[in-house]
């Protein structure tokens, strides 16, 4: 099973730029996308490819925020959101069940832009970490993809020193993530495969950041435990740009007997809205 996780930075502009060309050849099973900045009566079929079923979750606010899913078989069941009026209003959530396996598109929110927005973001972190608790005893298997919106340690970005007092690695964001780790259990499929790794997935589009790998692994698929030993591979994708993120993939031994539909199961659309 093939998990791509990728924050487009719009989605009408990755396209523009080949991702959908790139897709096509990844023979990926999930495909979860953030920063989406379109709302779906701007997304035409193009933006629903053939043999897959999507989920758009937008923002109410045109041009801003919102996540997506594409799945090769249709979920049992798609849930759009939290049911927290402010989050949602957002477009930062959506999840694909699949028996007792769930898929996740998350888009945290960044307090870069100020004060006031970190405030939002430590009001989610303090919510979502319950959630997250909830979640990690509820007997289902999770991938939670997305873009987190802050490097864990040293390693995941280039010029950590410089970055402690900034949003994105604040010393009270690294801790939230040491307990969603430590405290709760979670696994950084990516740091579990490559412990020591150097590798980012968001460089800033200022100064020449891209071209100095001056970079922040911010992008992640964080698993519940009982999936850390199916873990067999992972990579960021460079040799094209799409979005000032790079593709996160990852696969993970899950044959489609583990966690797809059987095929006596009614089937959805291939493409378009599947609820």
């Amino acid at each position: 099973m093939r998990i791509i996780t990728l924050n487009v930075n719009g989605i009408r502009a990755a396209a523009r730029k080949g991702f959908f060309e790139w897709l096509a050849t990844q023979a990926a099973d999930v495909v979860c996308l953030q920063e989406i900045k379109a709302r779906e009566d701007q997304l035409d079929g193009g933006f629903y490819p053939e043999g897959w079923h999507v989920t758009y979750h937008s923002a109410h606010k045109k041009g801003y925020s919102g996540v997506g899913l594409y799945s090769r078989v249709p979920p049992d069941e798609v849930i759009e959101g939290l049911g927290w009026e402010d989050f949602d209003a957002e477009g930062r959530f959506v999840e694909a069940r699949y028996g007792q396996l769930s898929v996740v598109s998350l888009y945290m929110p960044s307090g870069s832009s100020g004060d006031e927005r970190q405030q939002v973001k430590y009001v989610v972190m303090d919510r979502f970490i319950e959630l997250l608790r909830e979640w990690r005893h509820s007997g289902r298997e999770y991938v939670i993809c997305g873009d987190w919106n802050i490097a864990h340690r040293n390693i995941d970005l280039r010029n950590w020193r410089s970055n402690q007092k900034n949003s994105g690695f604040l010393p009270e964001e690294r801790a939230w993530l040491d307990r969603v780790i430590e405290e709760l259990g979670w696994v950084d499929a990516y740091r579990s495969l490559y412990p020591e790794r150097e590798q980012y997935t968001w460089w800033s589009n200022r100064g020449r950041a891209w071209d100095n790998n001056t970079g922040w692994r911010i992008d992640y698929q964080m698993v519940t435990p009982g999936l850390e030993p199916l873990l067999r591979e992972a990579s960021v994708y460079t040799s094209e740009r799409f979005s000032d993120h790079a593709p996160l993939i990852i696969d993970y031994d899950l044959p489609p007997t583990q966690w797809a539909v059987t095929a006596e199961r009614p089937q959805g659309r291939e493409t378009g809205r599947v609820r």
